[in-house]
């Protein structure tokens, strides 16, 4: 019998959460999706020491500081990703810009064009933006242009309808985050997969997409279990850790579909612009909470890289 991951596989495209090459090979994900967590513990596999080296040495060549050089480093390191999935690599626009919609266009424009002198066309790479609404109306902006983009640190059904009246090509709903919040809330230790927060939300944002004809990718992410992304099965992608996709191949029995196009029922749709966007956002305090988080602790992570890289910029200079 094919295992869980192999049936998963047959509903859902699946998507590795790492920047581990050999994690990627051994699970032969679809795309895979990085941030600046991720690229962070890339930076720690000794597998990609050889393109750390060549993109140091290039860096420094070139007089880059460890800023501009932690943005090709991340560029260089996704380009070594796309060799090891057919699909797309996700590479994200700094935090730090995520409440600026013209530094954010300027930047994901900086990365489609890195990635060209490489030899890789932008239909291999999604920009992820937060989804904040500067963010979207980035992804709105740069998907007139044709660069396809992956909203991220989705937390609510307003953000997932905001990204999908942009036209974002994919959205990215954070199952674990929202389960965290609502386990601290409640005082509980966790919660049936049924009944867990986190599957609810991207339940929800999947029956209003395809209840209402919106071909924007629904992406799960962010899992604390395998038990999650089983209630999830059939959803349009799940990007999944390496420790959670070696549990689902090793799991037997049968995977339910849970999400199908054929079974949802209706949803009216929702009119959000900018007013009432935020003032969704304002209501909901676990949203609220966990996007400020989630962009804090990007940006947090992406200052670790740099000076990782500042490091290695020393080093390599005497």
């Amino acid at each position: 019998m094919d295992t869980i991951l192999d049936q998963l596989k047959s509903m859902t495209s699946v998507v590795a959460d790492t920047g581990e090459p050999s994690a990627i090979r051994r699970y032969k994900p679809v795309d895979c999706t990085t941030n600046p967590s991720l690229v962070l513990a890339a930076l720690k596999d000794t597998e990609l020491d050889p393109v750390i080296d060549r993109e140091i040495t290039a860096c420094r060549a070139a007089s880059k500081d460890a800023d501009a050089a932690a943005a090709t480093m991340t560029v260089a390191i996704g380009a070594e990703l796309s060799r090891f999935v057919p699909g797309r690599v996700s590479t994200e626009v700094d935090a730090r810009l995520s409440f600026d919609t013209k530094a954010s266009v300027a930047r994901a424009r900086q990365i489609i064009s890195d990635y060209e002198t490489r030899g890789i066309g932008h239909d291999r790479i999604l920009i992820k933006l937060a989804a904040t609404w500067e963010g979207i109306r980035a992804a709105e902006i740069l998907q007139r242009d044709g660069i396809d983009c992956n909203l991220t640190l989705v937390f609510s059904l307003a953000q997932a309808v905001a990204c999908a009246d942009a036209g974002a090509y994919l959205i990215s709903p954070f199952v674990g985050r929202i389960t965290d919040w609502h386990k601290m809330a409640e005082r509980v230790d966790s919660f049936p997969p049924d009944s867990d927060p986190g599957v609810a939300s991207v339940r929800r944002i999947y029956d209003y997409f395809k209840a209402n004809g919106i071909h924007t990718i629904v992406m799960g992410a962010s899992f604390r279990s395998a038990a999650q992304v089983r209630a999830l099965a059939g959803c349009d992608n799940l990007t999944i850790s390496p420790k959670l996709l070696n549990e689902l191949a090793k799991g037997t029995g049968t995977l339910p579909r849970v999400l199908s196009p054929d079974s949802v029922q209706p949803v009216d749709p929702v009119v959000l612009d900018e007013v009432a966007f935020r003032w969704e956002m304002n209501s909901d305090a676990m949203a609220t909470e966990m996007l400020a988080e989630g962009i804090r602790n990007f940006d947090a992570d992406h200052q670790r890289m740099i000076k990782i890289i500042s490091s290695y910029l020393r080093a390599d200079a005497n």
